[in-house]
């Protein structure tokens, strides 16, 4: 990690932990400060802005128009505000991408997986890169792990190390004598990531919430012997029996993280393991299919983020089909920032059957959750194909105690009690599940004629 980025990290670390102390008044007038001044510079600095926000300058942030990532990327080039950027010369610097080189030797650039048919691309430059490094550090120390320039942490990450991946380039970005960094690509088998993980012996254990269910098992089983001081989960839904695993692993409840590719930290655990937003950082809207903000503790459509500290590529209502709620209670660890009730993964992960006279039945994720879940297996995937729903079983203690024909039989019936037709069900019994390129092991596949067109 370059000298002049680290300070920046730990400069704009310092100031966030200022944050953490305000009163809520305090945090309401920064954030229509940082606000006020994003808009200013979008308006003054990006084409695609003064013609899409043209008319509603001064509106209200709630009355602005909805971003969505199809419509970002097709106004690529006259959204950025840096000059001389170029969506073809960013595709092509990604193509190429080897470890932590700068688009143009100036900005970091990484993208989405396009797992729903349409990736995004995100640059930001040195301050802003800095301000992403310092999220992350946020919740690192929330969860009780600090790194200073005195102070050594050796940090393990097991999830993605496709160079254009977030996570990837953060790991890259702060190895360094003071936190050194050891990723593990979480599509290895999982027996080399576990020596890998017993020769490091990491302080701080950061891993997809799937990742870090199959290494509590092995630290249970003792094939994996490490001590982490905190356990992290995140780009994954963490569920309460996967949370239960890793607390019997290692005698604590994970802390869990919630980012993403666009914002960088949006929200994780404090010490009470209650998530706040980081709302010093990103204005976090839960709406419902019509953008219209919900009430605490209704699950949302979508959330729409305003990342206050993005310039080169300014976020403003930017859509994310995130399935979130809030939450209207305050936590007793002293911070001023708002908690979320939820977190229920994305409307991708959804399951849109019908009924028997034709209407769409969606099928929320919790449905599989609760039925499989509790299965004594080590992980599980619903993949819906042409054929019907295949549930796959990963390595269970016991195939005998689980009837493949009376678990299809248990689904079918809470599938019908929501109304739906429902297909074949075929239960099987897998090695491993499939993980993507990134190495997420999505609980839920729908085939793609069920996602949302731009999304």
């Amino acid at each position: 990690m370059e000298a002049r980025l680290i300070l920046s990290a730990l400069r704009i670390r310092k100031q966030l932990r200022s944050h953490e102390r305000w009163s809520e008044p305090e945090l309401r007038a920064f954030q229509s400060a940082r606000l006020r001044d994003l808009r200013r510079y979008a308006l003054a600095h990006s084409a695609f802005y003064r013609r899409f926000h043209k008319g509603v300058e001064t509106s209200p942030l709630a009355d602005l128009p909805v971003l969505t990532k199809a419509e970002l990327m097709a106004n690529f080039d006259e959204l950025v505000t840096a000059r001389g950027v170029r969506l073809t010369d960013v595709e092509r610097h990604l193509t190429h991408l080897q470890a932590n080189e700068r688009f143009h030797d100036r900005f970091w650039v990484t993208r989405t997986s396009g797992s729903t048919g349409n990736p995004g691309i995100f640059l930001v430059d040195r301050d802003e890169w800095a301000t992403v490094i310092g999220s992350y550090a946020r919740a690192q120390e929330w969860a009780g792990v600090r790194a200073s320039l005195t102070r050594r942490t050796r940090l393990g990450v097991v999830s993605s190390r496709v160079p254009w991946h977030q996570s990837a380039r953060v790991g890259m970005s702060v190895d360094s004598p003071f936190v050194p960094v050891r990723r593990f690509d979480a599509t290895q088998p999982l027996s080399e990531i576990v020596a890998g993980l017993n020769d490091w012996q990491p302080e701080n254990l950061v891993a997809y919430a799937s990742m870090a269910r199959l290494l509590a098992d092995e630290q249970l089983a003792g094939r994996l012997r490490i001590s982490p001081r905190a356990v992290m989960c995140s780009s994954e839904v963490l569920t309460p029996e996967a949370a239960t695993r890793i607390e019997r692993a290692w005698g604590a409840a994970p802390f869990n993280v919630y980012a993403a590719t666009e914002t960088a930290g949006v929200a994780s655990e404090c010490r009470n393991h209650r998530m706040h937003l980081y709302e010093d950082l990103v204005i976090t809207e839960v709406v419902d299919e019509r953008n219209q903000p919900l009430p605490p503790d209704t699950v949302g459509a979508r959330v729409l983020v305003t990342v206050l500290f993005s310039r080169t590529q300014p976020l403003i209502r930017y859509e994310m089909s995130d399935r979130l709620s809030l939450s209207a209670e305050r936590c007793g660890c002293g911070l001023p920032f708002a908690l979320l009730a939820g977190i229920t993964g994305r409307a991708e992960d959804s399951l849109t059957l019908h009924s028997p006279s034709g209407d769409e039945v969606v099928v929320h994720p919790v449905v599989f959750h609760r039925v499989l879940e509790p299965l004594p297996v080590r992980e599980w995937q619903v993949d819906e194909r042409a054929d019907g729903l295949h549930v796959l079983l990963g390595k269970p203690v016991s195939p005998q105690a689980i009837p493949p024909t009376q678990l299809a039989e248990t689904l079918t019936r809470a599938l019908r009690h929501l109304g739906a037709a429902v297909p074949p069900i075929v239960v099987e019994f897998v090695d491993a599940v499939p993980r993507t390129q990134l190495g997420k092991a999505p609980q839920i596949k729908a085939m793609r004629r069920n996602r949302r067109r731009d999304s």
